[in-house]
């Protein structure tokens, strides 16, 4: 990348967002992890002009605040001796940042507090973020960083950038900074007496005969990188016009500290930065047992992925039994109630008006069955996943799980939030798809809408359970989850690598585990719970009462004769099958109702259960199908809402295509393996 290009890229950055920050640090401090949590994958490599080395900048967003990266290869020292120091130090002095944040090891704080000093010395704004302070504790090096912070007069954030601990402080510290909500005045580093006075006297000299400094630094900045013997700013000084005197004088004042000290000033300027920086390390940091709350260790052991994988699958196995043994019971329960006490009046009432004929069946659909079933999922089973995921999210092992999976959702061009809506998605898609607007980019939310619509949500798991596992056996039930799952990756991954665009990062909290607040559970869960009833409950009785009208006026039946290619010779099932996919649409949470009821028209009374007419492999590639494409009416309704009609008749075109293809597959091969 040219000159040019690299500047374009730059002032692209400058642009697009509110302000930029600078990481820049040690290498090896974690500089990289930091700036791949802030971007994710929107991030340009630029090269330095005129040098090999690559600089990565990137955009993130947080609170609806636009802010520019830029990694900056890792450094010792502003000294420009290497490339990598040379490159670091013209992106800080160039002025393309408005915060610098100096990322330092905390298991090694006395090495890197070198350049933090360096960079206070030469007046810029800087954020130090002390990182590694997991490791830190492991070593039993306990660091005060508020301690830290008094003496350097900067903020200095505790960090740990694996887990994304501190990075959500880091942020909110470097907008405050940019937005002067907070004054920042810088504590200078004191050194020993007579080197102060040089640098006091060679300041005085400066302010008095140089009227404008490279880059925009100070008087006294210009005087230390004299008296360090920078040679850019040595040359600066005899080509400028009144340089030459104020370079006598400075020489004059370098050959003093030079036979005072007996070695050359740059040594002895860095020996006395080196000197304070092992006095500030010394009082800021411990070497002790470092006490951390039980919550912080639960915590970080959902953070490493050889305890954290497993807890996540107990956890998820957990949630699923609790909402089909609990969900299953209060469902049983509520049809009872609604049977025994809602029903018959419902039917009274609408016989009386209308009469025993077809008006009659049909509005029975939508006002009795239809918002019965509507309610008997809702409740039971919607209403549990809510009020646990409410749980979790206060507790904060939702973020956990996002950070477990972050690297898998990076390939799929997702980051690890973008789990928490696809794992709402499993009590309701038509939510979790509202969700999705907590995402930046549209094409974020189109992957994370098509990914979401692919997520088993309650109606399709009380089809899994409720046919495929009862009827076929609990392993055909957990295949689909697995075919379901591999679908959903390869899926991601292919809208990852076609759709344009790139996904930028999102700053996201991270914070020890925490005791919930019921009365926050209890609202959270009853207002998503809300927008279930609003949305879908009205979608379902109307389609209810559509489905009705075309089963009593037997308009439904005309329907199969142009499925039967599809439904009977490429997925082998029956006719009656057929139609329950298709207005599975409609209404999931009725298909094995649907289906046993149009079972007995067609086949006679004598059909009591799905095994009367159907064999388990029609079952399982019936469950398969239903799970693989678009969910119902209120999810399509919500997409159109979200992404526009287009896109959301895309969505379901394509899930009902791929449901129809990978059924039609697995159909095929069983009948070649004889596996059920």
């Amino acid at each position: 990348m040219n000159k040019n290009n690299y500047e374009s890229e730059i002032q692209k950055i400058r642009q697009e967002t509110s302000f930029t920050i600078a990481l820049v640090g040690n290498p090896n401090v974690g500089k990289s992890t930091v700036f791949n949590h802030l971007t994710g994958l929107g991030a340009v490599t630029a090269n330095y002009p005129g040098k090999t080395v690559a600089l990565n900048v990137g955009m993130a967003k947080y609170q609806n605040i636009y802010m520019g990266i830029i990694d900056l290869p890792g450094t010792y020292s502003l000294g420009s001796v290497s490339e990598d120091q040379f490159v670091a130090r013209q992106e800080i002095f160039e002025g393309h940042a408005n915060v610098v944040v100096v990322i330092v090891d905390a298991t090694n704080l006395e090495r890197n507090l070198y350049l933090v000093l360096q960079l206070i010395d030469l007046g810029f704004p800087v954020v130090v973020a002390c990182n590694l302070m997991d490791l830190a504790a492991k070593h039993n090096i306990c660091v005060n960083t508020d301690k830290l912070s008094e003496y350097l007069g900067v903020p200095v954030i505790p960090m740990t950038a694996t887990t994304g601990e501190g990075i959500e402080k880091l942020i909110e510290t470097c907008i405050n900074i940019f937005q002067q909500n907070v004054k920042m005045k810088a504590n200078l580093p004191v050194y020993g007496k007579d080197i102060m006075d040089h640098i006091n006297d060679l300041e005085g000299i400066i302010s008095q005969n140089v009227k404008q400094i490279p880059f925009g630094l100070s008087a006294r900045a210009l005087a230390i990188l004299v008296l360090e013997q920078d040679e850019e700013f040595l040359n600066y000084l005899t080509t400028s016009l009144h340089g030459p005197a104020v370079y006598d004088k400075a020489k004059a004042i370098l050959e003093e500290i030079e036979r005072t000290h007996g070695e050359k000033p740059a040594i002895r300027i860095s020996r006395e930065r080196h000197g304070y920086e092992g006095f500030l390390a010394d009082k800021v940091q411990q070497i002790g047992v470092c006490q951390v709350s039980l919550s912080t260790k639960l915590w970080r052991f959902s953070l490493e992925p050889v305890t954290g994988l497993p807890i996540l699958l107990a956890g998820l196995v957990a949630v699923f039994l609790i909402m089909y043994y609990c969900g299953g019971f209060l469902s049983a329960g509520f049809d009872t109630l609604w049977v025994r006490f809602i029903s018959p009046y419902i039917k009274f009432l609408i016989f009386a008006i209308f009469g025993h004929n077809t008006i009659a069946n049909t509005l029975l659909w939508g006002f009795d069955a239809g918002i019965q079933a509507a309610l008997s999922v809702g409740i039971p089973y919607i209403l549990i996943f809510y009020l646990m995921l409410a749980f979790l999210e206060d507790t904060g092992y939702l973020n956990s799980i996002a950070f477990l999976t972050d690297s898998l959702m990076h390939k799929i061009g997702l980051h690890g939030r973008s789990i928490i809506p696809i794992i709402a998605g499993a009590g309701c898609n038509v939510p979790a798809i509202l969700g999705t607007r907590v995402l930046t980019t549209r094409r974020e939310k189109i992957i994370a809408c098509t990914l979401i619509t692919l997520v088993p949500c309650s109606a399709r798991t009380a089809i899994i359970m409720g046919a495929v596992a009862f009827f076929a056996g609990w392993k055909w039930a957990v295949a689909i989850y697995l075919i379901d799952f591999l679908v959903g990756i390869l899926v991601g991954r292919a809208l990852a690598v076609f759709l344009p665009g790139q996904s930028s990062g999102l700053v996201m909290e991270m914070f020890p585990f925490r005791i919930p607040r019921l009365s926050t559970v209890l609202k959270k869960t009853w207002y998503r719970f809300k927008e279930f009833i609003i949305i879908a409950i009205p979608i379902i009785a109307i389609g209810s009462l559509l489905l009705g009208s075309l089963y009593e006026t037997k308009y439904l039946w005309y329907l199969t004769r142009p499925m039967s290619l599809i439904v009977e010779n490429w997925l082998g099932l029956p006719a009656v099958a057929g139609i329950c996919l298709l207005f599975g649409i409609l209404r999931k949470e009725l298909a094995l109702q649907l289906l046993l009821a149009l079972a007995i028209v067609q086949y006679g009374p004598n059909v009591q259960n799905l095994l009367n007419f159907m064999n388990k492999q029609q079952i399982f590639i019936f469950g398969l199908v239903t799970t693989l494409y678009i969910p119902c009416l209120a999810a399509i309704s919500v997409l159109i809402k979200e992404l526009g009609w287009k896109t959301a008749a895309f969505i379901t075109l394509f899930t009902i295509t791929l449901a129809v293809v990978v059924g039609g597959l697995a159909n095929q091969a069983l009948n070649i393996l004889h596996l059920i």
